[in-house]
């Protein structure tokens, strides 16, 4: 191959021809004169069927084979843990199953699965089917250790374990699978499990408020302050404790309550009990009856129903069985009997 100098070029007569064959650049003079090319020069004919030849495939359509989805040649006893190990978005060729959802186009079926944007979108369960729970439970069984023996009933769970908490899990379909309302953390305890005397028991009824339950003699404590869970149990148990410190302290001032002030009316040492025992005792003193003592007649049946229902009528108020009873009681302590 000889290349083409430039003063042969550049001389007169001479002048360059470009042409184009198949991608090729060749160099020819115009005149009877000789020139050299760096490329084998190529007919036109053949040139323009290559060119026709290279116009053929490109506007011929490019198949391309794809394999049949997963989902087609799946066993139907697979393992299942195998394809979705863990947590993944929905993979629509991995599921055998025709799922379809998103909004129904001209009142027809919701899309299919294949390319839907709305099944991709929301978390999914596929991770946590019952054999995989059962994979991850014998995981870790290594670890956990045997149910105490001892703990056979509710009653000495309760016991041992006197705080009961309680928290919620939420499903829902969005954006995040953590939901705010899972923060919240609800504390119960029953007061006869605490060690409480009267006056604790009665300081913590105060306190807490409508917290207390009277006839479960439940205290339930919610807090949902805190954007964590961990951090609302913590506060939590933090205001049980505080509560149950500041229960067992006694103020200057709550030696000066009277009757009045009291949190429920308290039978010893009443007005009520020291008028029906000078009552009882005038009745005894002028039928003659022997020395009767205030001791024997407070543990006589007339004196503890008519103790009953004062202390009901005090407590609970003025209700028709109330009135009844303390009816009925103050008839027996003073044996009034019925007009014929």
């Amino acid at each position: 191959m000889v290349p083409v100098g430039s003063a042969a070029l550049a001389g007169a007569g001479y002048w360059a021809v470009l042409s184009r064959c198949c991608g090729r650049v060749v160099v020819a003079p115009l005149s009877g004169s000789a020139a050299y090319s760096s490329v084998p020069v190529l007919s036109s004919r053949e040139g323009q069927q290559r060119e026709a030849s290279t116009r053929r495939r490109a506007r011929t359509p490019q198949i391309t084979r794809t394999a049949p989805p997963r989902t087609e040649r799946m066993a139907v006893d697979q393992d299942w843990t195998s394809v979705y190990p863990t947590a993944a978005v929905f993979k629509p060729a991995s599921v055998p199953l025709p799922i379809r959802m998103g909004y129904p186009v001209k009142r027809g079926v919701p899309p299919p699965k294949e390319g839907n944007l709305e099944l991709i979108k929301i978390p999914n369960f596929l991770h946590l089917t019952p054999p995989a729970i059962k994979k991850h439970c014998a995981a870790l069984k290594d670890f956990c250790t045997e149910w105490p023996s001892a703990l056979d009933s509710d009653e000495k769970c309760e016991q041992h374990f006197p705080i009961e908490t309680e928290t919620v899990d939420y499903v829902s379909a969005g954006t995040s699978i953590r939901n705010p309302k899972a923060r919240v953390v609800t504390l119960r305890v029953k007061l006869s499990n605490l060690n409480l005397d009267d006056h604790a028991k009665k300081k913590l009824i105060k306190l807490v408020g409508d917290r207390y339950c009277k006839d479960t003699d439940m205290l339930t404590i919610t807090t949902d302050r805190c954007p964590l869970r961990r951090q609302n149990y913590d506060y939590g148990i933090h205001l049980l404790t505080v509560l149950y410190h500041e229960s067992w302290k006694t103020e200057m001032w709550e030696s000066e309550k009277t009757e009045e002030d009291m949190e429920e009316y308290i039978w010893e040492n009443s007005c009520s009990q020291k008028n029906a025992l000078d009552t009882l005792l005038r009745i005894k003193a002028s039928e003659s009856v022997g020395d009767v003592t205030k001791e024997e007649l407070l543990e006589s049946e007339e004196v503890k129903n008519y103790r009953n229902s004062v202390i009901a009528l005090k407590n609970e108020g003025e209700t028709e069985k109330n009135m009844s009873q303390y009816k009925e009681s103050v008839k027996k302590l003073l044996n009034i009997q019925a007009l014929p």
